[in-house]
């Protein structure tokens, strides 16, 4: 790859040179006159972040990984810790290249016309702010036992999207050790789709609506792209009255509302249940707590004609293979909680996800990675609560 300085009137691909003397090296910190630069690291702690300032969109990025030096292990994520690379090993000397899609958005939407109701900008929480999900760069993480990246190049890419509206399960946690099942999802994909997850902790049905949070993805969800639904944690919450919604009645009107969208402009959606809390009975069986609402969805897809991703009906299987002590480590906070997942759990899901992607939809099946494996939630991988190269 060729070391060109990104300036803003180079057009793209942009070319990066990461090693000493290169155009990116370790030492060129991100500024706005660059566009382009490693974010800062704490002191004693090397720059692992680096991000370039770009519109909004979808972008491939191909990573040169290796060094002259040394043997090298990697791992990549992008923007709020999206998997997009795990584990990538090279020799000393040896070189190799991966390449994946990571998209970028803003909160701005386009002005309504005068009179008209409707927002500027999605109504985005306080903690939402100050991630890397919502600013106006692409970042990637260089993570691992022995991390390193000879150089990049990034580029616009014009794919297919499979755009992600859920709640904590899906959503892009951004901090250590919580994730989701939708932030592991890229890692599965080829480099010929992108994942765009929407999803946002505590959101519902009716507020992903109200925070004009659907909206976001409607104003880019074209005729072949993909939307996947998962609410119903906090949707049954009649204790949060604004918000709930009624598993026999408007739960199921809410849905047919967002499929109708997603049909209207040529996406395909896809229903997903909601993954089962950790709870165990006495004779070691998960306990159900999101009552009537997986049979909710089961049903608008069948009635419906939507494909259907059962990841209740998955996870509980999971859970009790694991057992009622392992299971824990599967979770957030070292197993107090018993809703979200850790990097284990979360890769878990996922998988789960895939494997239920093969079966409702080969369409979409067709773009997944050539390594994204089989699954079968009733024999998962051995619980490993500090599997995955975590973030600084």
């Amino acid at each position: 790859m060729s070391a060109v300085v990104k300036a803003d009137n180079d057009p793209p691909p942009w070319n990066f040179d990461l090693y000493p003397g290169g155009n990116a090296e370790a030492s060129h910190l991100y500024s706005e006159d660059s566009g382009y630069g490693f974010e800062p690291a704490p002191p004693g702690v090397a720059p692992s972040r680096f991000s370039m300032k770009v519109e909004e969109g979808n972008y491939r990025v191909t990573v040169r990984f290796g060094d002259r030096q040394s043997a090298t292990r990697t791992t990549v994520k992008a923007e709020a810790r999206r998997l997009m690379v795990e584990d990538v090993s090279t020799r000393r000397g040896q070189f190799t290249e991966r390449t994946f899609i990571v998209n970028v958005r803003a909160p701005a939407l386009a002005a309504p016309p005068e009179n008209a109701p409707g927002g500027k900008a999605v109504r985005l929480k306080p903690r939402e702010l100050a991630t890397a999900t919502w600013d106006d760069k692409l970042t990637l993480e260089f993570l691992g036992s022995a991390p390193k990246v000879s150089a990049l190049t990034i580029e616009p890419a014009n794919v297919p999207t499979i755009y992600l509206a859920g709640d904590s399960t899906v959503t892009d946690q951004p901090t250590e050790p919580a994730a989701s099942w939708g932030q592991m999802l890229p890692r599965f994909f080829s480099s010929k789709i992108a994942v765009a997850n929407h999803a946002e902790s505590g959101e519902t049905l009716k507020s992903f609506l109200t925070d004009l949070r659907l909206d976001k993805i409607l104003s880019t969800l074209k005729a072949g792209d993909w939307l996947l639904i998962q609410f119903g944690h906090n949707d049954q919450k009649a204790q949060w009255p604004q918000t709930y919604v009624e598993a026999a009645t408007t739960y199921r009107s809410y849905l047919r509302a967002y499929i109708a969208e997603a049909r209207r402009r040529g996406a395909t959606p896809i229903l997903i249940t909601s993954p089962e809390r950790r709870n165990f009975d006495t004779a070691g069986r998960i306990v159900e707590s999101h009552g009537d609402y997986p049979e909710a969805v089961r049903a608008v897809a069948r009635e419906d004609g939507v494909a259907l991703i059962d990841l209740h009906k998955m996870s509980k299987a999971f859970y009790e293979a694991l057992g009622e002590e392992r299971a824990a480590l599967a979770f957030n906070e070292d197993g107090r909680d018993k809703t979200h997942h850790n990097h284990y759990g979360a890769y878990e899901m996922a998988r789960m996800v895939v494997e239920g992607i093969r079966g409702a939809d080969p369409k979409l099946a067709a773009y997944l990675a050539k390594d994204a494996g089989r699954f079968d939630p009733s024999k998962p991988d051995a619980p490993a609560p500090k599997t995955g190269a975590p973030s600084t």
